[in-house]
């Protein structure tokens, strides 16, 4: 079974995860956005996740993670908890 390691930060408007997003792509830590921004208790550990397989998370964020390419940022995605940047570490 397939099997990734993702990192997310949510936040709860498109134009939040945009600007993040933008910071990002200039240089800025992820790791550290996540822990200042973030509503999701995962912010602690800079948005990790850990690994995880596929239907352990909710169907739009599964879809990138095992279908979008590695290590890029990809945002802004809207689930029912608001919107993430989500990196996906590995997948295998």
């Amino acid at each position: 079974m397939a099997r990734a390691c993702a990192r997310h930060i949510l936040v709860k408007t498109r134009e939040e995860a945009e600007k993040l997003k933008a910071r990002i792509a200039k240089g800025e830590d992820f790791g550290k956005l996540a822990k200042q921004y973030s509503l999701c208790p995962s912010k602690r550990r800079g948005g990790d996740l850990g690994e995880f397989g596929p239907g352990q998370m909710v169907k739009a964020f599964d879809d990138v993670v095992f279908k979008k390419p590695v290590l890029e940022v990809h945002a802004p995605v809207k689930t029912q908890f608001g919107f993430h940047l989500i990196q996906t570490i590995y997948r295998s």
